[in-house]
């Protein structure tokens, strides 16, 4: 058996010590920040989903174009495995109404205190505060307080994340010192993504935070039920998420997609007219809306900030806005902090992609 060193002490990076550990290896861990698993920490604080609950072969087609490359690793260790080892270490979990399966708690941290004390019992040795610097002859090179340091190994396992939350430490300064090596680098572009939408300040100001509820949301992913928050700025959350890569792909490609929402999943349009029509004309369009459609709150607010009065007034069309509420989406320029920055409008109002 023999040393290794895990440059990373991100949740794959635990995981990878805790496999090569269970198989005898001794195993260090060198993380940049000061406490390893700080982004597992700050995904926690909205509940942790860590994974879901959907069929395989749906699980799998979330990986678009990846998933082939993963097929085997997910068969080898699919969403009821995560869920088993959670158990493991004491963490229950359960589905939510989306399918995404979180702990009971709610929280990341009994759970990565857990996981620390099961890879200190096999053995594993964290070394906080060494960022690596690349490759140098006969190892690899950290930068940590007492200045650099060369660490040699019989092998070494990056697990070194993106670019996403660079003050946690997912800053891609790999990048150059791969490509330098010869490695092949897809480039990072963003994935779960939220989107700017031009609110008007009353409604910012009123909605920002809210989230809305039993939602369908379409595009080439397909369908998916489930809900996404109202931001200050914008929309983001799982449902948001789900799409966010198809319709980056598409705005590349086209220079143009389209997120469409069916804000009443539970009813037809053609019971949504029906029941619309049934109004009185001369009633306030929140009356008619609660009355005729069951919508109020932020839906209603999202229904009113992106439609006409000739669109309210007419049962059809509005039954048609509540069905097919459409995010459209076109290209824009990049910007130098992202190796490409999206635009999304919904109806003519132009907005940018936050990640």
């Amino acid at each position: 058996m023999g040393r290794v060193a895990v440059i990373g002490g991100g949740p794959a990076g635990l995981m990878a010590a805790e496999v090569l550990a269970s198989s005898g290896h001794a195993v260090t861990i060198y993380e940049a920040m000061p406490t390893v698993g700080r982004k597992f920490l700050l995904a926690g604080k909205s509940g942790l989903n860590i994974t879901h609950s959907e069929d395989h072969q749906r699980f799998l087609s979330r990986f678009g174009q990846a998933g082939a490359r993963l097929l085997s690793s997910i068969d080898a260790y699919p969403a009821a495995a995560v869920r088993a080892w959670a158990q493991t270490l004491g963490t229950e979990t359960f589905v939510g109404s989306s399918g995404r399966v979180f702990p009971t708690t709610m929280k990341a941290s009994p759970l990565l205190r857990a996981w620390l004390r099961r890879l200190e019992g096999q053995g594993v040795t964290i070394l906080t505060r060494h960022r690596w610097a690349g490759f140098v002859d006969g190892g690899c090179r950290f930068e940590t307080l007492e200045g650099a340091r060369v660490v040699e190994a019989d092998a070494c396992l990056l697990a070194l994340g993106g670019a996403s939350w660079p003050r946690l430490g997912s800053d891609a300064a790999w990048v150059p010192w791969l490509r330098d090596r010869g490695v092949d680098i897809a480039d990072l572009r963003p994935a779960n993504c939220g989107f700017d939408v031009g609110w008007s300040d009353l409604f910012s100001e009123r909605f920002a935070g809210v989230p809305v509820k039993s939602v369908r949301a379409t595009s080439a992913v397909g369908a998916i039920t489930g809900e996404f928050v109202i931001t200050r700025h914008g929309i983001e959350g799982s449902l948001v998420y789900a799409h966010a890569a198809s319709l980056r792909e598409h705005l590349e490609k086209n220079g143009s997609a389209a997120l469409m929402l069916d804000l009443m999943p539970g009813r037809t349009l053609a019971r949504l007219v029906q029941d619309l029509s049934k109004q009185d004309g001369k009633a306030s369009f929140s009356n008619r809306l609660r009355k005729g459609a069951g919508i109020d709150g932020v839906k209603a607010a999202l229904l009113r900030e992106f439609s006409s009065d000739a669109d309210r007034r007419d049962p059809q069309r509005l039954a048609g806005l509540i069905k097919h509420f459409p995010f459209r989406s076109s290209a824009r320029a990049r910007s130098p902090r992202r190796s490409r920055q999206l635009a999304a409008c919904a109806g003519a109002r132009l907005t940018k992609t936050t990640c």
